[in-house]
């Protein structure tokens, strides 16, 4: 094997050998840059129903959205509305609101959940995820804590 023949040979193999890491770093940059230009989900806001509709039932159910499952508790004179994922963490049950004990109760187990979503009594575990909510002009309008 001559010099010239050697040479091709091991940038060829070099390069090969090196390709995969060069792939991964472009996409590792283009995420960030990805992320960087797009809005965090946990920053935007959406909307999930009209302040008629709050005001007329007391509470807004949006069984899908961006961040998942909504109920918003509360009405346009609440100090501050409740806003959570009702997907009981245990099995998967959508838990209830019981305004007299000032919970959420799964009907399939009996978990209850405080306004913050914490567990109060189990058998689930894990707290539901919560949603920050607000009303803006006429509409109620949340994102996730």
């Amino acid at each position: 094997m001559n010099r010239r023949n050697f040479l091709t040979l091991f940038s060829v193999s070099l390069f090969a050998s090196c390709s995969p890491l060069l792939f991964a770093a472009s996409y590792a940059a283009e995420s960030k840059l990805k992320s960087k230009t797009n809005p965090s989900k946990s920053k935007r806001w959406i909307s999930v129903g009209t302040v008629e509709e709050l005001d007329k039932a007391g509470q807004i159910f949006k069984e899908e959205s961006s961040f998942g499952a909504i109920l918003v508790i509360g009405t346009s004179k609440s100090e501050n509305l409740i806003a959570v994922n009702p997907t009981c963490t245990h099995l998967g049950c959508n838990v209830d609101w019981e305004a007299e004990e000032n919970i959420f109760l799964c009907p399939c187990h009996a978990s209850e959940f405080t306004t913050d979503g914490k567990v109060q009594n189990g058998p689930a575990t894990k707290p539901l995820s919560t949603y920050e909510a607000k009303i803006l002009l006429n509409t109620v309008m949340v994102r996730p804590v």
